[in-house]
């Protein structure tokens, strides 16, 4: 580096650009007019350069930081030469670096004098974004057309002017064009918010030391992420996590990771998965590198930056024409939740036995349901998306799993929206909301509990609801011994008709006047072997209510933890990867939940 610069302004422009994109999100937050966004946070914000490199990003939604990269370099391919002061640009496609059709991404570009040098981001879900399902998710998508409108890389402002007969274009394409509208403005006001926060950090410490500064943190980032895996057994691990369906009909969708590690770098191999299927499950390439990268930052110290260094040390191989890197055109909403999350799972289960004391049990799949219909209070049409009732986290070494944490994918950064606020907002009234006993998988340290949710739609007419989700067959996976967490039950309780289990692929599902939902959603895997766990650990269980009976033991329905029993995984973690490590590389292929 030709600029050298002291570490401790390196330091301080590393803590300002975390700064920046935190206080992109505060923005975000406080702007948006959907609860999609301004309660449950289903939104994130980043700066990249024009390369496509990550430079900082806010610890919001993981899974769709690690895509943003491709995002970018599409952006600045397509426009490249026609990028001015005042422009601000929009992508939503998933085969142009889109997570999927719902995530519209906002750039805003920040100039060093005449010259563009990085892009100020926001990627926000939106409720709904067309197609031929309210609500953003098609589960009969055969195609991604049927899913919503395509945003190919797109000029929306120009030097400052907006183009409005392209926002009337996207606006007519949604169901929701007012909240539509209020939620793309607070995107750009976020991404400008970031321009002009970059724009003063430039100023005060000038763009050499600037740039030679994002240089030295993105290297730094390298530089700890390798030290970490550097202390990792040499070998070749392999993981499996499976999805319940396709909704077509077929079972058992598989994820398979066979994960080289050599020194500091990591090959990650899914070539063995699946082939893409016919529904909404198959996800891009930029998105399955995303829930690579996200399964990486898990088993990294939680204190080094996640940037474009951070992931140098990964290799990603992967099969065009699979679920996991669909040929273009192919449906594939769901695929930041799955099989986003189960790509995750199969590499922690993978390199589980090289670093036990960082592998976390599995958290919580999604189950989400939207509800359209008209509100009697106002007359007006509503769309409301469920995130009560979140799935328990998964335990790890640190501890038990977080209660209604939410899912791997997202993290905890997705919450669930204030029941008070929603009871205003949509004609539905909450009769319960509470953790759910006895979901947390067993395990030296417990999966966090699922959450109870009953609810009654106080319509006048009849609502329609459809569902996207995981988690019926399979609940979340446990690890090291430990046990996976239940699974999800959601049932729709209507007029004197017999109780109806809702199903998680399925659209039309009509929802009447007084109709009442229970929703049960999954516990998080359980960490290491149950008969480890502390007897006082046992006691606080039994007085909080989360466990009602000792050492629940459900069949095993995914992930290697529930394999085995308590009586033989007498062998404490760190030393059972020691003895996994001199037969790695004879491994036999890995049995169908297995985790290494």
């Amino acid at each position: 580096m030709s600029h050298q610069v002291d570490p401790v302004i390196v330091s301080v422009i590393q803590h300002r650009l975390r700064a920046i994109v935190e206080e992109m999100g505060e923005a975000m937050l406080r702007t948006s007019y959907s609860q999609i966004l301004n309660s449950s946070r289903d939104f994130s914000t980043a700066i990249c350069d024009l390369d496509g490199r990550l430079i900082g990003q806010a610890e919001h939604v993981p899974i769709h930081v690690g895509a943003l990269p491709f995002a970018a370099r599409a952006m600045t391919e397509f426009f490249a030469g026609d990028i001015h002061k005042g422009d601000v640009f929009l992508l939503n496609d998933p085969y142009h670096g889109g997570n999927h059709l719902p995530d519209l991404t906002a750039f805003v570009p920040i100039f060093e004098g005449e010259k563009p040098r990085f892009w100020s981001i926001n990627r926000a879900h939106q409720s709904d974004i067309g197609g031929a399902t309210h609500g953003a998710y098609n589960a009969a998508a055969t195609d991604i057309w049927q899913e919503g409108i395509r945003i190919t890389p797109l000029k929306l402002y120009d030097r400052g002017e907006v183009r409005r007969d392209v926002l009337a274009m996207i606006a007519t394409n949604v169901r929701h064009p007012r909240d539509f509208q209020g939620d793309l403005a607070a995107m750009i006001g976020s991404a400008h918010a970031g321009e002009r926060r970059f724009l003063a950090l430039a100023g005060e410490f000038g763009w050499a030391t600037t740039h030679a500064a994002i240089e030295a943190v993105l290297d730094g980032a390298e530089r700890q992420t390798r030290a970490v895996i550097a202390e990792w057994p040499d070998g070749i691990y392999r993981g499996e996590a499976l999805l319940d369906d396709d909704g077509r009909g077929n079972d058992d969708i598989h994820i398979r990771a066979t994960v080289t590690k050599s020194g500091s770098d990591l090959k990650i191999d899914l070539s063995d998965s699946h082939d893409e299927v016919a529904s909404f499950i198959n996800s891009s390439y930029p998105n399955t590198y995303s829930a690579v990268v996200v399964a990486l930052s898990f088993l990294i110290d939680p204190d080094t930056p996640k940037n474009d260094g951070t992931f140098r040390p990964i290799e990603l191989i992967a099969r065009p024409g699979s679920v996991v890197w669909a040929n273009p055109g192919a449906p594939l909403t769901l695929c930041t939740s799955h099989c986003g999350q189960e790509i995750i799972e199969a590499i922690v289960k993978a390199l589980a036995p090289a670093c036990p004391e960082r592998a976390m049990a599995g958290w919580g799949r999604r189950f989400r349901i939207a509800i359209q219909g008209r509100d009697p209070r106002n007359n007006r049409s509503f769309l409301w998306h469920f995130f009560q009732g979140r799935p328990g986290g998964g335990a790890s070494s640190a501890g038990d799993g977080w209660p209604g944490a939410g899912e791997w994918h997202s993290a905890g950064g997705i919450k669930f929206g204030s029941l008070e606020v929603t009871e205003v907002r949509f004609p539905l009234f909450f009769k319960t909301h509470e953790f759910r006993p006895d979901s947390g998988g067993a395990g030296e340290f417990r999966g966090g509990p699922g959450g109870v949710v009953e609810m009654v739609v106080e319509t006048e007419e009849r609502a329609i609801g459809n569902t996207a989700g995981e988690g019926v067959r399979y609940g979340a996976c446990g690890i090291l011994g430990g046990h996976d967490g239940t699974t999800h039950r959601y049932t729709l309780y209507s007029g004197n008709e017999e109780p109806r289990a809702i199903k998680t692929k399925e659209t039309g599902l009509v929802i009447r006047p007084g109709d009442r939902l229970v929703l049960e959603s999954g516990g998080g895997g359980g960490w290491g072997n149950p008969a480890r766990r502390d007897p006082a650990a046992v006691a606080r269980d039994g007085e909080s209510g989360f466990v009602t009976c000792p050492h629940p033991n459900p069949p095993p329905q995914a992930g290697e933890g529930a394999a085995h029993s308590a009586s033989s995984m007498e062998i404490s973690p760190p030393r059972a990867a020691e003895k996994l490590v001199a037969t790695r590389s004879t491994m036999s292929p890995p049995p169908q939940a297995g985790e290494g």
